[in-house]
């Protein structure tokens, strides 16, 4: 017979394991900043990371599943478990986003990044701590947290803007590497798509405390 104190443990180890994801997806999300600065030994790390964020994903699933089909949650609890289930896809994405966006960059030549370095280093560094903060809504239901969440996307779209005028005008000046420009502002789509997965991320929290969201759209 499963205890209330066995349950509530699994319940903390699911938390645990999200909070581990999230740490792991912001990580390596600053990563891809230094790889774009030209700190290339760092996409090793970026690379070595896929096999971690595919068992933290299949722990989170299990647990998941299991908590819901032997545990039988109500309440608070069946959201929290819910809301695990469903935001884990968002957290790997976001990591698999930045593997392709090791190997993008790897097919850019550095300097063509220095038109544009600023801008893709706010926004790294942008979407790495929306994921952090989106992360802790969720595991503490702050729907507060939740909220700066959802504000810091708009500077995200914003900077992505910056560097959308900054390559249009990059490309009429020409330059030797006015063909990098096009794969520079992918870099930045990369960045603002990771931001709206953490919206999606921090709208669990809002369902956690809730027991309804806004359900985020991704373009």
């Amino acid at each position: 017979m499963r205890t209330r104190s066995d349950f509530t443990r699994r319940l903390k180890d699911l938390a645990d394991q999200v909070g581990r994801l999230g740490v792991l997806a912001a990580e390596d999300v600053r990563a891809t900043a230094h790889v774009l600065a030209g700190e290339r030994e760092v996409s090793d790390a970026v690379e070595a990371s896929r096999h971690d964020a595919a068992s933290l994903q299949k722990a989170i699933e299990s647990s998941c599943m299991e908590l819901m089909l032997l545990q039988q949650p109500v309440a608070g609890d069946l959201r929290l478990v819910t809301g695990s289930f469903r935001l884990v896809s968002d957290l790997v994405r976001i990591d698999e986003m930045c593997r392709d966006l090791d190997v993008l960059v790897d097919e850019i030549p550095h300097d063509a990044v220095d038109g544009l370095g600023d801008v893709l280093q706010r926004m790294s560094d942008k979407a790495a701590t929306m994921v952090e903060m989106a992360v802790d809504a969720f595991l503490t239901s702050d729907t507060d947290e939740a909220a700066q969440v959802f504000s810091a996307d708009d500077e995200v779209d914003a900077l992505y803007a910056r560097a959308e005028s900054t390559v249009v005008e990059l490309i009429k000046a020409g330059g030797l590497h006015a063909r990098s420009l096009p794969e520079l502002l992918m870099v930045a789509k990369y960045y603002e798509r990771m931001a709206d997965h953490a919206q999606r991320v921090a709208d669990w929290a809002v369902f956690r405390d809730a027991g309804e969201h806004a359900g985020v759209e991704i373009d």
